[in-house]
């Protein structure tokens, strides 16, 4: 008993070790997550004519072809104005889908930083993530015009707004961090996202309302922690209500996931060199 005992504490202490360090570095590193990030930030539209408006077409493509779609071919009633519907979970989905998109391969596209250079490599992936946040605040600006268009009115719920944008952060950044590592290790990885993350979209309420679909299909969809995310920005944006129970147990999951794939990126990132 004694042993196991001493192996519980030193499993504890090793783990409590890892977060203060892991803590301690990105204070220390603050100024280079900063650094990494406007690099990021100003590569992505480096030489385009459209700018951060880029951040904006697509969605809003995306918004007028199914609003053809599920209001003339197949009309949906979803208790708002559907470009308004629409357009949120598009905003929401593009965070996320692009914060993954630009994670997976952020440690083997920088591959001499990596391998030649200490410092926190959870660096990339959480760039990623920023400079994804950046291009969300940037397509808000077009919901919150279409919200006065349509005329959709702003309650008390919105306070909510941060926390909820908080815990997508949190998903995401924990997701990233794993993608990032399994393609570091494995580069089936970054072809394999792209065939997920398609699937992923039409099994989240993005366009459509998840809730709507029945059956042992409808228990399975409702699993998705980002479904609820995304239910959860509509709610307390538009709807006017606070998140349903189940984005709060997202919300744990969300800080679980995170802590878990920021303390195995940590323990990991030191067989990295040898991986590139």
């Amino acid at each position: 008993m004694p042993t196991v005992e001493w192996g519980y504490r030193s499993a504890g202490q090793r783990l409590a070790d890892d977060v203060r360090e892991m803590l301690r570095e990105q204070y220390d590193y603050r100024e280079l997550l900063y650094q990494m990030t406007r690099r990021d930030l100003m590569l992505r539209y480096k030489q385009t004519v459209m700018g951060f408006g880029w951040a904006v077409f697509m969605p809003v493509i995306n918004t007028i072809l199914f609003s053809v779609v599920f209001m003339r071919v197949a009309p949906i009633d979803v208790g708002v104005p559907y470009p308004v519907f629409a357009y949120s979970g598009l905003l929401a989905w593009n965070f996320f889908a692009s914060s993954l998109r630009f994670s997976v391969t952020s440690l083997t596209a920088n591959t001499n930083l990596v391998t030649k250079v200490y410092f926190p490599k959870e660096i990339f992936p959480i760039s990623a993530v920023i400079v994804s946040a950046v291009d969300f605040a940037v397509g808000a600006i077009v919901l919150v015009g279409l919200m006065a268009y349509y005329r959709v009115p702003v309650t008390w719920t919105v306070v909510l707004l941060p926390f909820v944008l908080v815990v997508e952060f949190m998903f995401a950044a924990g997701v990233a961090l794993i993608l990032a590592m399994a393609n570091l290790f494995y580069r089936d990885v970054k072809y394999l996202f792209e065939i997920v993350i398609a699937v992923w979209m039409f099994a989240t309420s993005v366009v459509y309302p998840i809730g709507r679909v029945g059956g042992r299909l409808g228990a399975l969809l409702a699993l998705n922690p980002l479904t609820h995310i995304v239910d959860a920005f509509r709610d307390v944006l538009i709807a006017g209500q606070a998140p349903a129970p189940a984005f709060w147990v997202t919300a744990v999951a969300s800080i679980v996931l995170l802590g878990a794939a920021w303390v195995a990126f940590h323990r990991a990132e030191f067989t990295f060199a040898e991986n590139l």
